[in-house]
C-alpha cells in the first residue's frame, strides 16, 4: 500500500531588477531579496554586479511565483532594452 505524497509547499520566488552604480541593470530571481542584495553588494553574488557596485533595488515582483514562472519572467525582462527596463512600473 502506498501513501499519498505530502504536498511540498511552493517556494516564494521573486524576480528583481537591480540598478548598478554604472547605470546598468541586473535581473535575477531569489526567495530572499534582502539577503540577495546584501550578497550582491558584498561581491558574493554575480560576476556582473561585482564590478558595478554598489547596487540598489530598482523593481521586484509583488507576487510570489513558482521557480519556473520566475525564471520565465527573468528571461523576458533580460531581453528588454535598457530603456524598456527603465520604464517598467510594475513587474506583476
Amino acid at each position: 500500500m502506498t501513501t499519498p505524497k505530502e504536498k511540498t509547499p511552493i517556494a516564494e520566488w521573486k524576480v528583481y531588477i537591480l540598478k548598478c552604480a554604472d547605470g546598468s541593470f541586473y535581473t535575477g530571481i531569489t526567495t530572499d531579496i534582502d539577503r540577495r542584495i546584501k550578497e550582491h553588494n558584498q561581491a558574493k553574488a554575480s560576476k556582473y554586479t561585482r564590478g558595478r557596485l554598489p547596487v540598489e533595488l530598482f523593481r521586484k515582483t509583488s507576487q510570489n511565483l513558482s521557480q519556473s514562472h520566475a525564471l520565465s519572467l527573468e528571461y523576458k525582462i533580460k531581453s528588454l532594452s535598457k530603456k524598456d527596463k527603465e520604464n517598467i512600473k510594475n513587474i506583476l
